[in-house]
């Protein structure tokens, strides 16, 4: 049998030679372009398939995570955000535990600052990405007068419970503890607090109608159940400050994304989120 010119010892043809020559002309270019079509068609996301994001983020970032994660994974084809949500001590004993963690973003900057003096996070340190509001919530029904009398009007005898976050583990607890002090009302209103284990506990109790009262982040009582109630935020300097800090951790899996998340969060597209969600905007 003779061979094909341009054929292997088998007999067959290259690709090309079977498109230009086995085939015919007819059928070369529209092989073509439908190899370049599907070619073309291929989502950019496959170029990165399976890149998952692990955060770890204070419970008050909770309303604003949804809109970051999706605004951030437009950014990066192919990536996913996974975020678990807590009190930041707890988080920051999490990443101690070795939970598989990328980046760690706190409600305040002594969490991201220990990890990173015990050599848990990567040399960059932590960075400053918010700087947190709190605010006195009652509901919309509520005879105390918040507007009138700020943190004074939880002195009054309609206030029988007054939710906070536990001070020991999350730092809108501790500010909320800090503005009582410093008002000279903490040793009144101490016995009508309640503690939940994270700001997002503290919120259930008062959606709930267990507390009459909460001092919560500003970014929890804007949306949801809560919004419908009565809010007054307080001033900066009517507590500490909440510096709201993250950082990459040292055995992130994910370093560059977790990286990238940051730079995101700090750049006009993230701060912008942030600031619809009741967060000042760190100085640049």
């Amino acid at each position: 049998m003779r061979r094909r010119r341009g054929g292997n010892a088998r007999g067959a043809a290259p690709l090309e030679t079977r498109a230009t020559g086995g085939y015919g002309r007819g059928m070369a270019r529209p092989l073509l372009a439908l190899a370049l079509a599907a070619l073309l068609a291929r989502p950019a996301a496959a170029a990165q398939p399976g890149r998952v994001l692990t955060v770890a983020a204070a419970a008050n970032l909770k309303p604003a995570m949804e809109e970051l994660a999706a605004a951030f994974e437009e950014e990066q084809p192919g990536a996913k955000v996974r975020a678990t949500l807590g009190a930041s001590a707890n988080l920051a004993a999490q990443a101690r535990a070795g939970a598989p963690f990328d980046l760690f973003l706190s409600a305040d900057d002594l969490q991201p600052r220990k990890l990173a003096e015990e050599g848990l996070a990567d040399r960059a340190g932590p960075f400053l990405y918010a700087l947190g509001r709190l605010a006195l919530w009652v509901p919309a029904a509520s005879p105390v007068p918040i507007e009138r009398d700020g943190l004074a009007a939880l002195a009054s005898p309609a206030v029988k419970k007054v939710a906070i976050a536990n001070p020991k583990l999350a730092p809108y607890g501790k500010a909320a503890e800090d503005a009582l002090w410093a008002a000279k009302l903490l040793d009144g209103v101490r016995p009508k607090l309640v503690f939940g284990e994270s700001v997002a506990q503290a919120a259930q109790f008062a959606g709930s109608g267990a507390a009459d009262a909460a001092l919560l982040p500003l970014s929890l009582v804007l949306t949801g159940p809560l919004a419908a109630g009565r809010r007054v935020i307080l001033p900066d300097e009517a507590h500490s400050p909440i510096d709201q800090a993250g950082v990459v951790l040292a055995r992130a899996r994910e370093p560059e994304l977790a990286r990238a998340f940051a730079r995101f969060l700090r750049g006009p597209h993230g701060q912008a989120i942030l600031a619809r969600f009741g967060y000042a905007l760190p100085p640049r």
